[in-house]
């Protein structure tokens, strides 16, 4: 089936804006922001934890996004990010976008803005963002440019009827991750209940000495674990297309803690070309060591290497931390608690990026409960780790069947 073609402008309600620059001063309060964090980590935006800023009723008026509006990042220190479109849905508290990145709302007489979001998720449209992605050291595209790009233009209603199709999906995957959110939160509650605020069961009968129940004791990091860190491996190590060998770096870690691997943004090895001392086992506990944000949103992060068919393999400035397998889970939420953040933020100190190094890390102070309660605490956390785990197979396996899919409409091969 062949589809009509033309500029995308032409479906534009308005011209497209880039987003809003406040200075620091007006940072803290007031009107939710997305920023690149954001544009990166989801493709439906809607009601994730975002920072604030200040605005006056005419910057409301004019940088306020609206549900259907497509965000395009405008500038990314990688290739992959320039034009990475992400898409406002089930918006409810106002929220306004950066200065990096484009907005595009369309006619929603002419065009759905879920199609669009698809289309350029397929071949055709990330080629045609690759097509006008400029820049050496930092890359980006113009909304110049973008609005020039030739789009397929099929009917609203085989628009629809592709989003519907592909919207299933995604929607299950959202379910997923957001059963996912829960699940870690549940886990970092517990942690803080039993562990910070100190109401572990049999908390009423336990005597507390200087600040700490009897049994328990406090220790430095360095005297129960063990830091080992990842290899720069060389740029002719990597290639573009998919293999079982993936390297666990810096872009893995999410910011809300754990691991993500998505297969568009992972990065692959030639097989058989490390050396196996950085060769990563399931479930190993991994830390990320520094941030290129400087804000610090994934500095000191946290996350289990996964049980599937994949080989992972440790980059630079990420770590493995060995502990005693009774200990992995209890650190797990302990390493994910503000305590150990803001300790994180305290310590880590660069030019350019943040960076921890060991020393920072184990000279930390933990409170290690006694044997029993730790058996029970690490007990119910297993059961909520093996559950993450679940729902994050199910959605590698509906990502992988959408984007079989995804193409496959786009080009007509399927017909709706």
């Amino acid at each position: 089936m062949k589809w009509q073609r033309i500029v995308f402008s032409q479906l534009y309600l308005e011209p497209s804006r880039n987003g809003i620059y406040k200075s620091q001063e007006n940072h803290g309060t007031g009107i939710k922001i997305i920023n690149m964090g954001e544009l990166f980590g989801y493709d439906f935006i809607a009601d994730q934890p975002m920072k604030r800023i200040s605005m006056t009723d005419s910057e409301i008026d004019r940088f306020c996004l609206q549900n259907g509006d497509l965000l395009f990042g405008r500038r990314s220190l990688v290739e992959s990010g320039a034009g990475k479109c992400s898409l406002i849905d089930n918006m409810i508290e106002k929220t306004t976008f950066e200065s990096s990145i484009i907005r595009v709302r369309l006619d929603p007489n002419l065009a759905l803005p879920k199609f669009y979001y698809y289309w350029f998720k397929s071949l055709r449209g990330s080629g045609a963002i690759r097509a006008i992605v400029t820049g050496t050291n930092v890359k980006g595209i113009k909304g110049s440019d973008l609005k020039n790009i030739t789009v397929d233009y099929p009917s609203i209603i085989t628009q629809q009827k592709i989003a519907d199709i592909l919207s299933k999906y995604d929607d299950l995957i959202e379910n997923n991750r957001r059963r996912i959110e829960l699940l870690e939160r549940s886990a970092r509650l517990l942690y803080k209940e039993w562990f910070v605020r100190l109401r572990f069961p049999g908390h009423e009968h336990t005597p507390i000495i200087d600040g700490i129940p009897e049994g328990w004791e406090k220790v430095k990091l360095q005297s129960i674990i063990k830091i080992f860190h990842g290899f720069a491996f060389r740029s002719e190590q990597f290639v573009e297309q998919k293999t079982n060998t993936i390297v666990v770096r810096m872009g893995n870690f999410k910011e809300e803690g754990g691991l993500k691997f998505e297969e568009k943004d992972n990065k692959y090895l030639i097989e058989n070309s490390y050396n196996e001392k950085y060769l990563l086992k399931p479930r190993d506990l991994l830390m990320v060591l520094s941030d290129v944000t400087r804000d610090g949103r994934i500095i000191g992060n946290v996350g289990f290497v996964p049980n599937d068919n994949n080989l992972y393999v440790l980059n630079q400035r990420v770590a493995r931390i060995e502990a005693p397998e009774d200990l992995k889970l209890y650190l797990y939420c302990s390493f994910g608690s503000s305590l150990y953040k803001n300790h994180c933020l305290s310590r880590a100190n660069s030019v350019t990026v943040l960076n921890l190094k060991n020393d920072h890390i184990y000279e930390y102070q933990i409170l290690i409960p006694d044997h029993q309660r730790l058996l029970i605490f690490s007990g119910i956390v297993k059961s909520i780790v093996n559950n993450i785990h679940v729902l994050e197979q199910q959605n590698q396996k509906l990502k992988q069947a959408r984007d079989i899919l995804l193409p496959k409409l786009m080009n007509g091969e399927i017909e709706v």
